[in-house]
């Protein structure tokens, strides 16, 4: 009986969702980082030096706590918590799979536009924050989004996103990643998805229970170490497979523009599938336009908006130019390539032993072994996925806030966190591809909102950048 509604509510969702993906979905996202690139002509090229010393110059993980806020990096890591998940491991091999390794391609073309992007949003998120009576600080999209639209139209666009943004990341989103943990597990230690539900759902209660200032402390350990963890054991396997990489990038240039040489069917057909998998899987990767990791940045205690920006753009180059570009090597050196088992394509018998929650799995076990492999993605995926579902929890608590008010907010969040962990729990035990189509649907309605926002608050991005005075 539940298979059945599964299979039905899977379809439905299915034929939203290509709707959306390939006619809106990337059209927003490519005109917004279009437009914002000319507008700051070209701020992520410009700024991106200024941007990596902003974060790296000085690089600590013992931020200092601050009265109702993040400091910048605390702020940042944050960000890149909820950007790198299970969409630069599971994501990323889903594109692959189903749009091939041209799918790639587009995912850096999405993120280098993506860059001015997130920086109008981190930018407009700083401005329009405000704080309350306790020196808190509410800010994200819904405040830029009544600053932008005022009177009831603000209101309802505001409301529709704060209730997309629960739904997507607070709940749905939360499920794909303990979904992803769980079968990983599942895979490398043969646990059963329910222990390692409830498990998480005890750990993460007992950090979202502890506010901003406890997540900020966690995320800027937890990030910079998961991320060198996942980046050693991947340049390791590069290593081993160091006379593939040039055949590797040939083919994430070939098959964007000839997809269909690996794909299989029409050119038409074919390109779509590689256009859309890379914007769609770009989006749940880097979350540039999606108006998720505004949340963090307007936490940054910085006074310059300008400069929580520039800082917001290394956290997508990190994200998809840096995880998840090795993560995709890796699965291209060593399944795609000449002796790969889909150097023919994604077809017949293979489909039914490799899918896109265990092929990075499979790709670093064809050098660690399959066992070891197995285990290695586990445990990043782990770290991944965690992060991503604090800093979630955050972004959507920011939302129920806005929504029930803030003389309501002690309920309201209790009420919420309960929720949040019960979709937590639930995650180990549905369907992946149930749970993956679910997200997309409501992270691509997040889009929209935030994306009309955007463009009718171009003066006051243009106007913080203006004021920086001559390129640095």
């Amino acid at each position: 009986m539940l298979e059945a509604i599964q299979s039905g509510i899977y379809n439905v969702v299915c034929n939203i969702n290509q709707y959306l993906s390939n006619y809106i979905l990337v059209f927003l996202l490519i005109a917004v980082g279009l437009w914002f690139t000319i507008r700051t002509k070209f701020v992520q090229v410009r700024y991106f030096g200024a941007g990596m010393k902003k974060v790296f110059g000085s690089l600590s993980l013992k931020g200092k706590n601050h009265e109702g806020g993040m400091t910048s990096f605390q702020a940042l890591s944050t960000a890149i918590a909820a950007q790198v998940g299970t969409g630069n491991i599971v994501g990323a091999s889903g594109a692959i799979l189903t749009g091939g390794p041209g799918a790639i391609f587009w995912m850096w073309v999405i993120a280098f536009f993506g860059m001015a992007t997130v920086y109008a949003e981190a930018t407009l998120a700083i401005k329009t924050r405000k704080r309350d009576e306790h020196g808190e600080i509410h800010g994200g999209p819904v405040y830029y989004i009544t600053e932008a639209f005022k009177g009831g139209f603000g209101k309802f666009l505001a409301g529709f996103f704060a209730v997309a943004i629960i739904l997507a990341l607070g709940f749905m989103g939360c499920m794909v990643q303990s979904n992803a943990i769980g079968s990983t597990f599942n895979t490398a230690f043969n646990v059963p998805g329910w222990i390692i539900g409830i498990i998480l759902a005890i750990i993460c209660g007992i950090i979202f229970m502890g506010g901003v200032k406890r997540l900020a402390s966690v995320t800027e350990k937890i990030v910079p170490i998961m991320a060198g963890l996942f980046l050693i054991g991947a340049l390791v396997v590069l290593i081993v497979r160091i006379k593939y990489i040039p055949a590797t990038f040939a083919m994430i240039f070939k098959y964007a523009f000839q997809p269909q040489a690996i794909l299989g069917g029409g050119f038409g057909v074919a390109i779509k599938l590689a256009v859309s998998q890379g914007a769609k899987r770009g989006l749940f990767s880097n979350e540039a336009g999606m108006g998720s990791t505004p949340h963090a940045h307007a936490q940054a205690n910085v006074k310059d908006p300008h400069e929580q920006g520039i800082a917001a753009m290394i956290g997508v180059f990190i994200d998809t130019f840096v995880v998840l570009t090795v993560n995709a090597l890796v699965v291209i050196s060593t399944l795609y390539t000449e002796d790969g088992i889909l150097a023919g394509g994604y077809f017949g018998d293979i489909t039914e032993n490799i899918g896109k929650t265990n092929l990075v799995q499979t790709a670093f076990g064809t050098v660690f072994g399959e066992k070891f492999g197995a285990i290695f993605v586990a445990i990043c995926l782990l770290f991944f996925a965690f992060s991503t579902v604090l800093s979630w929890n955050m972004f959507g608590k920011i939302n129920a806030i806005y929504l029930f008010g803030i003389k309501n907010a002690k309920v309201s969040v209790f009420i919420y966190t309960l929720i949040s962990l019960v979709f937590i729990f639930l995650g180990t035990l549905m369907s992946n591809d149930l749970v993956w189509e679910l997200t997309d649907l409501f992270n691509n309605l997040m889009v929209i909102p935030n994306a009309i926002a955007l463009f009718a608050l171009t003066g006051m991005v243009v106007s913080c950048l203006s004021k920086r005075g001559k390129d640095k």
